[in-house]
């Protein structure tokens, strides 16, 4: 990845936050936990998964610096919707989260060298991992999800 590709991932990477906020400006907070499209999560589970995503995703990253050739875990994420009550929790946690697990992360991305984004472990669904792999689905896991409250939102209106 060259520094210009990986500058514009960190953007989007820090940009992700207010997406998913944007994306639920005017939601009614009724509708929340509504399920407008059938087998997808409602917005309310949307945002727990990303709060908790992204406090594994900045686990990630930081056994990545720290750590040689760390195991980086995978996990269920509708077992934890299931069993963390995801649609039954309030998202203001939630959102507070998300923006904090990105504002420290971005915080280390700022001050990384080529060696740091070189380190690699392996991911125990995936295989390889390095750090480039962590910000290409980083950078864009929040903006897709934002993206998913957005239909959500459509949906509600039809």
């Amino acid at each position: 990845m060259t520094r210009e590709e990986r500058q514009a991932l960190i953007e989007q990477y820090r940009s992700g936050y207010e997406e998913v906020a944007g994306s639920l400006d005017g939601f009614p907070e009724e509708a929340l936990s509504a399920h407008p499209l059938p087998g997808k999560w409602s917005a309310r589970e949307i945002v727990q998964h990303l709060a908790d995503s992204e406090m594994n995703s900045a686990i990630r990253l930081r056994k990545l610096l720290t750590e040689e050739s760390p195991l980086i875990q995978g996990y269920d994420q509708d077992e934890y919707a299931a069993r963390l009550r995801y649609n039954e929790r309030e998202i203001a946690p939630a959102l507070d989260a998300l923006r904090a697990a990105r504002a420290t992360s971005a915080q280390l991305l700022d001050t990384m060298s080529d060696a740091d984004w070189s380190r690699e472990g392996t991911h125990t669904e995936s295989g390889r991992y390095t750090a480039d792999d962590w910000l290409r689905i980083y950078a864009a896991h929040a903006h897709n999800h934002a993206a998913q409250i957005r239909r959500l939102r459509e949906a509600l209106r039809e």
